[in-house]
């Protein structure tokens, strides 16, 4: 039987654009940082204020607003204001699906 990788006829963009590589590019740039890896992990578990974040990943403030600033842009995260306060979540459950899938790749024996 064979077990080769099958390609997914369905995947929704038909041509890979400029535009499209460098959102996809953009995307694993996102992923191919520890940090970022860590935020989006723990946000994937809940809303997180910017010094909840920092205080469960033992981070400076400045690198918490830094990095998320990044993801913002990217449309990895979204906010809510709450008073003075931000709280952050997830906004793109794909590429959370994409980093659940690497880390389960990441820890099979």
């Amino acid at each position: 039987m064979d077990e080769s990788p099958k390609i997914d006829n369905n995947i929704h963009c038909k041509e890979l654009d400029e535009e499209t590589l460098f959102m996809v590019s953009q995307t694993f740039k996102a992923l191919s940082d520890s940090t970022r890896i860590r935020i989006l992990y723990l946000l994937s578990q809940k809303e997180c204020s910017v010094n909840e974040i920092a205080e469960e990943l033992s981070l400076l403030q400045s690198t918490v607003s830094h990095q998320l600033r990044f993801l913002k842009n990217l449309r990895l995260v979204k906010f809510r204001r709450a008073g003075t306060t931000l709280f952050y979540s997830i906004d793109d459950q794909h590429v959370i699906d994409l980093l659940t899938e690497a880390i389960d790749h990441a820890c099979h024996d």
